[in-house]
Formats: C-alpha cells, structure tokens, sequence
C-alpha cells in the first residue's frame, strides 16, 4: 500500500492555520524528484503514480479547507483530561455537509491528534451520526493546543485530501521539548529499531524491525488492513503524512515481522516526529521516534514554543 497523501509520498507502508501558527509559506516548497530507491509500481493513494505536480505543494494537513471541500467543527475548545464526544462534518464546493466516501484502508475517514509539542499522538477513528455529521470520543490528556487532522476521500475525488484545524485545551501548560533523535523505541514489552535516514527531496527507505522481550516478532496482525501504520508530523509547522507499508496481508509476498519497510519523502529539512502503530496478540501499540531531515538539529525548545496558559496572563 502507498500513501494516503500526494504531496508527501510514502509507499511502501501519512491552516490556513489555525489558532495562530505558522504561515503555510514558511514551510511549503517543491518536492524534488522522486529518488531511485522506490519500488516499481509505487504510486500515492488516490493518485495515478507519475510526477509530483511542478511548483510548490502544500503539504498535507496545513489547510482546513482544500479543493472545496472544509473541515467543520461543532466546537474548537474542549476541557483537558475529559472524555468529549467531538462532532464536526466536511463540507463539500456546494456548501453542504459531505455523505459519501470512498473507504481508506477499512474506514471512510481517519483522524489523528497530537499536540503542537509532539506529545499526546492518537489515531482515532470516528463514527457517522447522521447527515454528514461525525462523532468521535476525544480526551486531551494535558491542557494545551491541539492539531487535528482528517484523511479522507469523498466520493468522486480522484485524490485524497488531509484537512487539520487547531483544537485548545485550557489550562496550565509546560510544553514538552521533543525528544532527541534515536534508533529504537520501547512501548512495554516491545522494542522497536529504525534504519534508514530521511532525506530532503528524494525518496528514503526506512526499516522498522519489532521485537518482544528480544525475540523478533514474525505473528503481526493486520490493523486497518496493514501490519503497519506511520504517520509523521515534522516539528514547527505539524504538517502532515499518513504512511502505509510495503505490501498487504495476504498478497504472497508480505510478512508479518518482525520487518515493516516505507518508502518516504520528505519536502524539507528539519525534525519529524514519526509514530508506528502495529499490532500484536490483539493490542494496538503505538512507538515514537524522532527523525532528523538533512542538516537540520532537534530543537533545544518545545516545538510550537510558548502557548496560552489559557489565564490571560
């Protein structure tokens, strides 16, 4: 499977900005050839796999609205540490809300959180209450501001698109520095490694190998129709990709660990944020590296900087 997002290719496996981030020209800019290391075939999701378009692109999830089509929430502020049932619809050139999609791996739409210093990840995935209007049961951990993002494609709609908006916790605040850059990853039990390096422009192989209790773990189950699933949010700015492994369960040729291979390419330098979800003995696990694109360092401060305590202070 490719990646759910043109403007950041992934194969082989991811605002207008809202609230008063950064400006999308800040970040946005061309994305270079597509480099020799990607496999025959590789082609974006929704896409029909020739060149990236000529002249700047937008990466994904720096707009809230894109070709039209708007992301629409019912509310922007929500209490920390405290189950909301957010609702929100995307409406379509006409104005009205969207009801039909096309299903990206098992769901008609996905939607991912984190917070703008890279903390509190969740991929989640919302159910239809009706009239074009979706539900899904959301609790920020920690006061702050949130970005939310949706992949989804309507019906009709060649591509893919991926629209995020900023959602605030208020509260008392202190911002996480993101963690430095690393080869492995622990969630419990599990170990995770990462090979490769992310390369500004061209496309670049990353490897990531699971094991549990330091034995390699070859019995990975299929989650949303993939034994693997990456998203990376590149630290300033959060834009956005949704990645999907190389190969499928069942395609002859994939197995199921303790190796999941990507094909990614990344528009610019700097810091990423990368999250692997997996799934074994029927648990989803998510584990966190950060990447470093080129010449570019971790940042000494919190990513996103300073944000409101929400006291007026």
């Amino acid at each position: 499977m490719n990646t759910l997002t043109r403007p950041w290719i992934y194969g082989a496996g991811l605002a207008v900005v809202f609230g008063g981030s950064l400006a999308i020209g800040q970040w946005a800019g061309p994305l270079g050839a597509t480099g020799g290391d990607e496999p025959a075939g590789h082609a974006a999701h929704g896409g029909d796999g020739g060149t990236a378009p000529a002249g700047p692109v937008v990466p994904g999830g720096l707009q809230i609205s894109q070709d039209g089509y708007t992301l629409v929430p019912e509310t922007t502020t929500v209490r920390a540490d405290r189950r909301t049932d957010f609702r929100f619809s995307v409406t379509g050139p006409d104005g009205r809300p969207v009801t039909r999609y096309t299903t990206i791996h098992g769901k008609k739409l996905h939607f991912i959180v984190a917070r703008r210093d890279l903390s509190g990840f969740q991929h989640l995935h919302p159910t239809e209450a009706g009239n074009g209007t979706w539900t899904v049961p959301l609790t920020l951990p920690e006061p702050g501001t949130y970005r939310v993002f949706t992949d989804l494609q309507p019906a009709g709609v060649k591509e893919q698109l991926t629209l995020g908006m900023d959602v605030s916790a208020p509260g008392d605040l202190e911002p996480e520095p993101l963690p430095k850059a690393e080869r492995a990853a622990r969630v419990g039990d599990y170990e995770v490694k990462l090979d490769g390096a992310l390369v500004p422009g061209r496309t670049s192989k990353l490897t990531l190998t699971v094991s549990r209790n330091g034995a390699p773990v070859t019995d990975l189950e299929p989650y949303l129709e993939a034994y693997g699933h990456l998203v990376a949010l590149r630290s300033g700015d959060l834009a956005y990709l949704h990645v999907h492994p190389d190969g499928e369960p069942g395609d002859g040729r994939t197995r199921p660990g303790p190796q999941i291979t990507f094909y990614a390419e990344v528009p610019s330098t700097g810091a990423y944020r990368l999250y692997l979800d997996f799934q074994h003995r029927g648990k989803v696990r998510t584990a966190e590296f950060t990447a470093v694109a080129g010449p570019a360092k971790v940042p000494a401060e919190p990513a996103g900087g300073h944000e409101d305590d929400g006291h007026g202070h």
